[in-house]
């Protein structure tokens, strides 16, 4: 699989391609999702190099046969944390997010390979839990039970 720069348009764009391809094929209301949202532009290419980005992608897969495809669509767990790790700025990662649920939903299906692909983007790159340990620290200025002293009865 081919690498691209950390936090590079070409990149992001491959997320969103994997989300573009992720049922296996690219429908016409997905085709119009790319263009009405103007999802090149928003990551900063030019429609035809984020074209460019989906035909360099598919023809990885192919090369590696590592199909994006229904029933489950997986990439290699090793290979889709590598592409997703190429990501770490936070306000890319919310536009990548917001895009690949764009084209998942433009054609109002969700497959079982779109499904799985905005699973594993949301695993890697949601909230993550917060230890025990912490969770449990009182907070300096919570309320105190009111005891009654003798002077007070």
């Amino acid at each position: 699989m081919r690498t691209y720069p950390r936090n590079s348009p070409q990149a992001a764009a491959r997320i969103v391609a994997l989300a573009l391809t992720s049922d296996g094929h690219v429908s016409s209301a997905e085709e119009r999702a790319l263009e009405s949202l103007d999802i090149a532009g928003q990551l900063g290419l030019a429609p035809e190099q984020f074209a460019q980005i989906v035909q360099a992608l598919c023809e990885d897969q192919s090369v590696a046969h590592t199909p994006f495809a229904p029933p489950v669509g997986q990439l290699g767990v090793a290979l889709l944390t590598t592409l997703l790790d190429e990501i770490d700025d936070l306000a890319l990662r919310r536009k990548v997010i917001r895009l690949c649920i764009a084209v998942a939903i433009a054609d109002d299906h969700l497959a079982d390979g779109e499904i799985a692909l905005l699973a594993a983007v949301f695993n890697a790159w949601g909230p993550k839990p917060i230890p025990a340990t912490i969770r449990h620290i009182p907070l300096p200025c919570s309320p105190r039970a009111h005891v009654p002293t003798a002077a007070t009865t």
